[in-house]
Protein backbone atom coordinates (compact mmCIF):
# COMPACT_ATOMS: atom_id res chain seq x y z
CA UNK A 1 0.00 0.00 0.00
CA UNK A 2 1.61 3.33 -0.74
CA UNK A 3 1.13 6.36 1.44
CA UNK A 4 0.86 9.68 1.68
CA UNK A 5 4.25 11.77 1.04
CA UNK A 6 5.39 14.59 3.26
CA UNK A 7 6.80 17.86 2.25
CA UNK A 8 9.88 16.37 0.12
CA UNK A 9 12.24 18.85 1.05
CA UNK A 10 11.83 18.76 4.83
CA UNK A 11 12.43 15.04 4.21
CA UNK A 12 15.26 15.36 2.33
CA UNK A 13 16.46 17.63 5.02
CA UNK A 14 16.76 15.13 7.40
CA UNK A 15 19.98 13.11 5.28
CA UNK A 16 21.81 16.63 6.30
CA UNK A 17 21.37 15.94 9.75
CA UNK A 18 22.74 12.43 10.16
CA UNK A 19 25.64 12.33 12.34
CA UNK A 20 28.46 9.79 10.96
CA UNK A 21 30.23 9.65 14.24
CA UNK A 22 27.05 8.20 15.41
CA UNK A 23 25.80 6.33 12.77
CA UNK A 24 26.90 2.97 11.44
CA UNK A 25 26.87 3.06 7.52
CA UNK A 26 24.19 0.49 7.55
CA UNK A 27 21.96 2.66 9.11
CA UNK A 28 22.90 5.52 6.99
CA UNK A 29 21.90 3.16 3.84
CA UNK A 30 18.45 2.29 5.80
CA UNK A 31 17.69 5.74 6.41
CA UNK A 32 18.58 6.78 2.97
CA UNK A 33 15.63 3.66 1.80
CA UNK A 34 13.35 5.02 4.56
CA UNK A 35 13.29 9.12 3.98
CA UNK A 36 12.60 7.83 -0.14
CA UNK A 37 10.00 5.76 0.57
CA UNK A 38 8.29 8.50 2.37
CA UNK A 39 8.91 11.29 0.39
CA UNK A 40 8.61 9.92 -3.05
CA UNK A 41 4.93 10.13 -4.56
CA UNK A 42 3.90 6.36 -5.80
CA UNK A 43 6.54 4.75 -3.69
CA UNK A 44 5.52 1.79 -2.21
CA UNK A 45 8.93 -0.18 -1.57
CA UNK A 46 12.44 1.26 -1.92
CA UNK A 47 15.62 -0.14 -1.74
CA UNK A 48 19.32 0.65 -2.65
CA UNK A 49 21.78 -1.83 -4.57
CA UNK A 50 25.07 -1.10 -4.63
CA UNK A 51 27.59 -2.81 -6.75
CA UNK A 52 31.10 -3.33 -6.19
CA UNK A 53 33.95 -5.14 -8.09
CA UNK A 54 32.89 -8.18 -6.37
CA UNK A 55 29.05 -7.94 -7.42
CA UNK A 56 25.79 -6.17 -6.94
CA UNK A 57 23.61 -6.83 -3.53
CA UNK A 58 20.87 -4.99 -1.79
CA UNK A 59 22.07 -2.72 0.78
CA UNK A 60 19.10 -1.52 2.10
CA UNK A 61 15.18 -1.96 1.33
CA UNK A 62 12.09 -1.09 2.72
CA UNK A 63 9.97 -4.11 2.33
CA UNK A 64 10.39 -8.07 0.61
CA UNK A 65 9.00 -6.64 -2.63
CA UNK A 66 12.12 -4.63 -3.50
CA UNK A 67 14.52 -7.34 -1.97
CA UNK A 68 12.83 -10.20 -4.01
CA UNK A 69 12.65 -8.29 -6.93
CA UNK A 70 16.42 -6.67 -6.74
CA UNK A 71 17.60 -10.38 -6.13
CA UNK A 72 15.93 -11.25 -9.25
CA UNK A 73 18.02 -8.84 -11.02
CA UNK A 74 21.33 -10.24 -9.93
CA UNK A 75 20.44 -13.57 -10.58
CA UNK A 76 20.00 -13.19 -13.91
CA UNK A 77 22.58 -10.18 -14.32
CA UNK A 78 20.46 -8.17 -16.17
CA UNK A 79 17.19 -5.33 -15.13
CA UNK A 80 16.29 -1.77 -14.19
CA UNK A 81 18.68 -1.24 -10.90
CA UNK A 82 21.70 -2.80 -12.65
CA UNK A 83 21.07 -0.90 -16.00
CA UNK A 84 20.63 2.28 -13.82
CA UNK A 85 23.97 1.41 -11.67
CA UNK A 86 25.82 0.99 -14.65
CA UNK A 87 24.63 4.00 -16.72
CA UNK A 88 24.27 6.49 -14.04
CA UNK A 89 20.69 7.18 -15.41
CA UNK A 90 17.42 6.85 -14.74
CA UNK A 91 15.46 3.91 -15.93
CA UNK A 92 11.66 3.97 -15.78
CA UNK A 93 9.28 0.82 -16.44
CA UNK A 94 5.89 2.70 -16.35
CA UNK A 95 4.05 -0.51 -17.11
CA UNK A 96 5.86 -3.75 -15.96
CA UNK A 97 3.14 -6.30 -17.36
CA UNK A 98 3.61 -5.21 -20.98
CA UNK A 99 7.49 -4.42 -20.84
CA UNK A 100 9.76 -6.31 -23.31
CA UNK A 101 13.19 -5.68 -21.54
CA UNK A 102 15.79 -7.85 -19.48
CA UNK A 103 14.79 -11.03 -21.27
CA UNK A 104 11.30 -11.36 -18.90
CA UNK A 105 12.15 -9.63 -15.76
CA UNK A 106 8.96 -6.98 -16.01
CA UNK A 107 6.28 -9.27 -16.03
CA UNK A 108 7.87 -11.05 -13.47
CA UNK A 109 7.84 -7.99 -11.44
CA UNK A 110 4.49 -7.64 -11.98
CA UNK A 111 3.13 -11.17 -11.22
CA UNK A 112 4.94 -9.74 -7.58
CA UNK A 113 2.84 -6.82 -7.05
CA UNK A 114 5.02 -4.12 -8.71
CA UNK A 115 3.24 -2.31 -11.60
CA UNK A 116 5.80 0.01 -12.10
CA UNK A 117 9.67 0.38 -11.24
CA UNK A 118 11.71 4.04 -11.00
CA UNK A 119 15.69 3.35 -10.56
CA UNK A 120 17.95 6.52 -10.37
CA UNK A 121 21.80 5.66 -10.64
CA UNK A 122 23.64 6.73 -8.02
CA UNK A 123 27.16 7.77 -8.94
CA UNK A 124 29.11 6.70 -5.58
CA UNK A 125 32.95 6.04 -5.50
CA UNK A 126 35.47 5.17 -8.13
CA UNK A 127 34.81 1.41 -7.66
CA UNK A 128 31.57 1.52 -6.10
CA UNK A 129 28.51 2.18 -8.18
CA UNK A 130 24.77 2.09 -6.99
CA UNK A 131 21.12 3.13 -7.63
CA UNK A 132 18.11 3.99 -5.79
CA UNK A 133 15.13 1.42 -6.85
CA UNK A 134 11.22 2.82 -6.08
CA UNK A 135 8.81 -0.06 -6.61
CA UNK A 136 5.19 1.19 -7.05
CA UNK A 137 1.97 -1.54 -6.86
CA UNK A 138 -0.02 0.32 -9.68
CA UNK A 139 0.92 0.90 -13.29
CA UNK A 140 1.81 4.70 -14.11
CA UNK A 141 2.77 5.07 -10.54
CA UNK A 142 5.45 7.51 -11.34
CA UNK A 143 4.77 10.58 -13.16
CA UNK A 144 7.10 13.30 -14.54
CA UNK A 145 6.95 15.60 -11.29
CA UNK A 146 7.58 12.06 -8.97
CA UNK A 147 10.75 11.42 -11.84
CA UNK A 148 11.92 14.39 -11.25
CA UNK A 149 11.67 14.60 -7.58
CA UNK A 150 13.12 11.07 -7.62
CA UNK A 151 16.16 12.57 -9.67
CA UNK A 152 17.00 15.40 -7.12
CA UNK A 153 16.32 12.66 -4.06
CA UNK A 154 19.12 10.36 -5.73
CA UNK A 155 21.45 14.04 -5.66
CA UNK A 156 20.90 14.70 -2.22
CA UNK A 157 21.29 10.59 -1.44
CA UNK A 158 24.36 10.22 -3.42
CA UNK A 159 26.21 12.90 -1.25
CA UNK A 160 24.98 11.51 1.89
CA UNK A 161 25.98 8.18 1.21
CA UNK A 162 29.42 9.69 -0.31
CA UNK A 163 30.31 11.21 2.44
CA UNK A 164 29.35 8.19 4.65
CA UNK A 165 31.74 5.97 2.91
CA UNK A 166 34.42 8.15 3.27
CA UNK A 167 34.05 8.89 7.43
CA UNK A 168 33.49 5.06 7.97
CA UNK A 169 36.17 4.42 5.27
CA UNK A 170 38.81 6.99 7.03
CA UNK A 171 37.54 5.54 10.81
CA UNK A 172 38.69 2.11 9.57
CA UNK A 173 42.06 3.45 8.23
CA UNK A 174 42.44 5.28 11.40
CA UNK A 175 42.02 1.97 13.34
CA UNK A 176 44.32 -0.25 11.37
CA UNK A 177 46.73 2.26 11.21
CA UNK A 178 46.31 1.86 15.31
CA UNK A 179 46.06 -1.54 15.65
CA UNK A 180 49.32 -1.41 12.98
CA UNK A 181 51.38 0.93 15.54
CA UNK A 182 50.42 -1.16 18.47
CA UNK A 183 51.68 -4.44 16.90
CA UNK A 184 54.94 -2.92 15.94
CA UNK A 185 55.63 -1.62 19.73
CA UNK A 186 54.96 -5.12 21.42
CA UNK A 187 57.06 -6.69 18.72
CA UNK A 188 60.00 -4.10 19.19
CA UNK A 189 59.71 -4.59 22.54
CA UNK A 190 59.83 -8.79 22.70
CA UNK A 191 62.93 -8.21 20.28
CA UNK A 192 64.47 -6.29 23.45
CA UNK A 193 63.67 -9.35 25.62
CA UNK A 194 65.40 -11.59 23.06
CA UNK A 195 68.28 -8.93 22.43
CA UNK A 196 68.60 -8.90 26.13
CA UNK A 197 68.27 -12.63 26.84
CA UNK A 198 70.47 -14.25 24.12
CA UNK A 199 72.87 -11.35 23.55
CA UNK A 200 72.08 -11.04 19.92
CA UNK A 201 70.94 -8.41 17.31
CA UNK A 202 67.59 -6.95 16.29
CA UNK A 203 67.81 -9.15 13.30
CA UNK A 204 68.65 -12.29 14.88
CA UNK A 205 66.16 -11.58 17.56
CA UNK A 206 63.54 -10.93 14.84
CA UNK A 207 64.43 -14.04 13.18
CA UNK A 208 63.62 -15.72 16.80
CA UNK A 209 59.59 -14.17 16.73
CA UNK A 210 59.00 -15.57 13.97
CA UNK A 211 60.26 -19.27 14.01
CA UNK A 212 58.19 -18.99 17.17
CA UNK A 213 55.31 -17.63 15.59
CA UNK A 214 55.42 -20.29 12.80
CA UNK A 215 56.30 -22.86 15.37
CA UNK A 216 53.07 -22.53 17.70
CA UNK A 217 51.09 -21.56 14.62
CA UNK A 218 50.37 -18.01 15.84
CA UNK A 219 50.18 -14.42 14.76
CA UNK A 220 53.48 -12.69 15.30
CA UNK A 221 51.94 -9.82 17.18
CA UNK A 222 50.26 -12.76 19.45
CA UNK A 223 53.74 -14.28 20.60
CA UNK A 224 55.28 -10.67 20.82
CA UNK A 225 52.36 -9.63 23.36
CA UNK A 226 52.54 -13.33 25.40
CA UNK A 227 56.40 -12.82 25.96
CA UNK A 228 56.37 -8.92 26.78
CA UNK A 229 53.07 -9.87 29.40
CA UNK A 230 55.54 -13.32 30.75
CA UNK A 231 58.30 -10.70 31.25
CA UNK A 232 56.07 -7.94 33.22
CA UNK A 233 54.58 -10.63 35.08
CA UNK A 234 58.03 -11.91 36.97
CA UNK A 235 59.25 -11.10 40.35
CA UNK A 236 61.16 -8.15 40.13
CA UNK A 237 59.72 -6.60 36.90
CA UNK A 238 58.48 -3.57 38.14
CA UNK A 239 61.27 -3.01 40.48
Amino acid sequence: MTHAPTDPLAVFARLGRVKLSETSLDDVLSQVAAVARQALPGAADVSITLVRPDGPYTAACTGDLARVLDERQYEHHRGPCLQAAAEHRTISVPDTAGDTRWAGWAPRAAAAGAGSVLSVGLPLLDDISGALNIYGRRPAAFDDRSIALAQSFAGYASVALANAYAYHHTADLARQLQQAMDSRAVIEQAKGIIMAEQRCGPDDAFAVLTQISQNSNRKLREVAATMVAAVQRSPGASR
